[in-house]
């Protein structure tokens, strides 16, 4: 029998809705939804491939315990019974800062994801917190918690309405977006051009968004600091500065001004190789443009000055007048926000509160950097025991973080480890228990992190689309039962987590004088919560205390799950709006614009002025029917585009005797790989680019067609020496790399200097 069923796509942080086609319990089929509020029907292959992600048969169905050696199949109750028994042991013998945590991207894009997690962590107490954010955008939640006050208010570009976008190391139109949660990104991008707006992009390779813009600038990867420093100072020379509607809200100029004299057009000309006089027309450009955005994305967050550039990308939406600015760059309000409190000052944003205890690596949001993970486990000191377990969910850093092989090593290492993951991967083969998530088709969906980041506000949930299958948990209930067993309180109702943290914030709740429910009975107020599950009461509450909803009764026209459930496509909330300065947390209230960490870190970017490195340097590559190292298993999401090779320019090429499809040896400070060569004049001069996630050729893992097509590892090539040191990012990209072609008695293999 078939049916359709809504469902919200987990691929990508684009977040659109999806119509699946369902036959006998079995998703057969997906489409755009043409009524979704927000995505309005668009779909890219990853989200026209949901129903082979959702059935990949590689994907495990029982959790796997480790018995002399080796994984066997168990059931749920023996899985956590050896959770709690690891878990506890560690915590007992060495202390919670030995348990160390590590989330992998998918979190991101799931409700348990979003959910359990914190309580996993603060209910641990530990420090040793690894997640994805510090391979990917830890530089712009530091500069937004520098700038603002909160590391998790990040101003998107109001693509919609925007005369001029200014667009850096993104690549929009493969990776549908980042930090700027937008369907049919492409789409947008051609409305802004077609209503006679301006895009330029500014990356080092000739990328699908690079050919549709109407100026690309060919930028030496990493010096987007130094180009966006440029036209800071140029709109400072010319007289062009000015703050907009914002102005009250900001403070800094003067201070900022002379902070960024050495950076004229001049100085970085030859270090960027763009020339100053397009430097400055940029800045002009941006100041004479009735509305424009700045938007930056990986390529400008994972080089060694990633926070400064951040910093620099909002400095100049604020210069413009575009900071907070229907056109410009503004803040999201989620509908799952916390109750608006007035505006005034706050507590700021600190880092380093805490350090790793081998490399003294300072936090930042609670993280330290995953480059450090390996470190913190093979190496012992007299500052504290070594990681011994570790919690992974929904994480590879096998193949995500510097040097693999040595982090292989040390996961081999660990006295105990549990992965929450549906394949058996480079990484969840180490673990003493493996804990199997459903399929996506079998759960409920909701963006708290990508709405937080969408360039329209808007609201949608969708319920599972099939049931669970028999002998399969909830994610959310595997979440729940790893706090319970990490807590001493193993064998408890799940339902108890969410039954407490809903306690805990109504009883909050009451006591703030902002609150909707402020002075009211908390257990009144829980026995008002609708919902099949302690999640979904989660959700119901977080709406009716948030900025659109009913305060309980208070507005009857506000948001309730119940509402939510009964407009399936979504509820539409309207454009960004200004919203300055009600969010801002900073100590001042106001937007500082030369925070003292950044300032400390300026003459480490005046150094790179006297930079002119020589040789080639590697950047990373995105393919629009790939997501990091999740895709490769799903046939329909690998060949053509998608292939793991080197992109050489042609002169380079000839330069060292590479032929196109001629297997060469990329050497970096980690290792070496052999890959096929592409020769393509897609990269400029100097630089070869490899994609992220490949190097499924470990054994031990249960992900058989990744395996018979596994690429290379393209982050053995680095050692996770080179960090920014703001953020404690791994520096990814612009790093230098020797490449020789392999000749024909040689083998070809995946290698790694030791």
């Amino acid at each position: 029998m078939s049916r359709t069923a809504l469902r919200i796509c987990p691929l990508c942080e684009a977040t659109c809705g999806l119509v699946l086609t369902v036959d006998d319990g079995k998703v057969t089929g997906a489409r755009g939804d043409r009524d979704d509020v927000f995505s309005k029907g668009f779909v890219c292959p990853k989200g026209a491939a949901f129903p082979e992600v959702d059935s990949d048969p590689d994907r495990l169905r029982t959790p796997l315990v480790r018995v002399d050696g080796e994984l066997r199949e168990a059931t749920w109750e023996e899985a956590f019974d050896a959770v709690a028994a690891g878990l506890r042991g560690t915590v007992d013998r060495y202390g919670p800062h030995a348990v160390g945590v590590v989330l992998g991207n998918p979190n991101v894009h799931t409700m348990a994801g979003a959910l359990y997690p914190p309580l996993l962590i603060g209910g641990l107490g530990t420090h040793s917190l690894f997640t994805a954010s510090t391979v990917d955008q830890m530089p712009k939640h530091v500069s937004s918690g520098l700038l603002f006050g909160d590391a998790n208010l990040i101003p998107v570009p109001d693509l919609d309405r925007t005369d001029h976008l200014l667009l850096i190391g993104a690549n929009p139109l493969e990776s549908n977006g980042s930090l700027c949660t937008a369907p049919d990104f492409p789409g947008r991008l051609k409305a802004l051009k077609a209503r006679g707006g301006t895009l330029t992009v500014v990356d080092p390779r000739r990328t699908r968004t690079a050919r549709l813009a109407d100026r690309h600038l060919a930028v030496r990867p990493g010096t987007d600091a130094l180009l966006l420093a440029a036209i800071a100072r140029t709109l400072f020379d010319e007289d062009l500065v000015d703050l907009g509607a914002a102005a009250p809200h900001i403070e800094g100029l003067a201070a900022l001004s002379d902070a960024l004299a050495d950076f004229t057009p001049e100085a970085v000309a030859g270090v960027c190789d763009v020339d100053a006089a397009v430097i400055r027309t940029l800045a002009r450009e941006l100041a004479a443009a009735p509305t424009a955005a700045v938007y930056a994305r990986i390529g400008s967050c994972t080089v060694p000055h990633g926070t400064l550039a951040s910093w620099l990308v909002d400095v100049l939406n604020a210069l413009t007048g575009n900071l907070d600015r229907p056109g410009g760059a503004l803040f999201p309000q989620a509908a799952t926000d916390r109750t608006p409190r007035p505006a005034g000052p706050g507590r700021g944003f600190a880092l380093g509160r805490w350090h790793s205890r081998v490399s003294g690596h300072p936090e930042a949001k609670g993280e330290l950097p995953l480059s450090a993970l390996a470190e913190e486990i093979d190496t012992p000191t007299e500052g504290g025991a070594p990681v011994r377990a570790v919690v992974a969910v929904g994480a590879n850093p096998v193949l995500s973080a510097p040097d693999g092989d040595r982090l292989d090593k040390a996961l081999a290492s660990l006295d105990f480890m549990v992965s929450v993951d549906p394949y058996l991967n480079e990484t969840s083969r180490h673990a003493h228990v493996v804990l199997p998530p459903p399929p996506p088709a079998q759960s409920p969906h909701h963006d708290f992190a990508f709405n937080t980041l969408a360039v329209r506000n808007q609201v949608r949930y969708t319920r599972p689309a099939v049931p669970l299958e028999p002998g399969r948990m909830a994610e959310t209930e595997i979440l729940a039962r790893i706090v319970l067993a990490a807590t001493g309180m193993h064998g408890a109702d799940p339902s108890a987590v969410d039954d407490l943290v809903i306690r805990q914030t109504l009883g909050k709740a009451v006591r703030e004088p902002h609150s909707p429910v402020h002075g009211r009975d908390p257990k009144e107020l829980a026995g008002l919560l609708t919902g099949d599950n302690g999640p979904e009461r989660r959700l119901d509450m977080m709406l009716r205390l948030g900025p659109y909803g009913d305060g309980f009764g208070g507005d009857p026209d506000g948001l309730t799950l119940e509402k939510l459930l009964a407009h399936p496509h979504g509820i539409d909330l309207g454009p960004l709006r200004p919203r300055l300065p009600q969010p801002l947390k900073t100590r001042s209230g106001k937007v500082e614009l030369l925070p003292g960490p950044i300032a400390a870190d300026l003459p480490r970017l005046r150094a790179a002025l006297r930079d002119r490195p020589d040789g080639l340097v590697l950047v990373g590559r995105r393919h629009l029917r790939s997501n990091n190292s999740w895709l490769h298993n799903v046939p329909a999401l690998t060949g053509g585009s998608n292939r793991c090779t080197l992109h050489l320019h042609p002169d380079d090429a000839q330069r060292l005797g590479v032929r196109d499809g001629q297997p060469v040896r990329v050497e970096g400070a980690g290792g070496e790989v052999t890959v096929p060569a592409e020769v393509t004049d897609a990269v400029r001069r100097g630089v070869v680019s490899l994609p992220h996630g490949w190097g499924h050729d470990r054994p031990g893992t249960r992900t058989r067609h990744a395996s018979a097509n596994p690429g290379v590892n393209v982050n053995q090539l680095l050692d996770g020496s080179l960090l920014d040191p703001l953020s404690g990012n791994a520096v990814l990209n612009g790093v230098p790399v020797e490449v020789s072609p392999q000749h024909a008695e040689e083998p070809e293999s995946v290698t790694a200097l030791t």
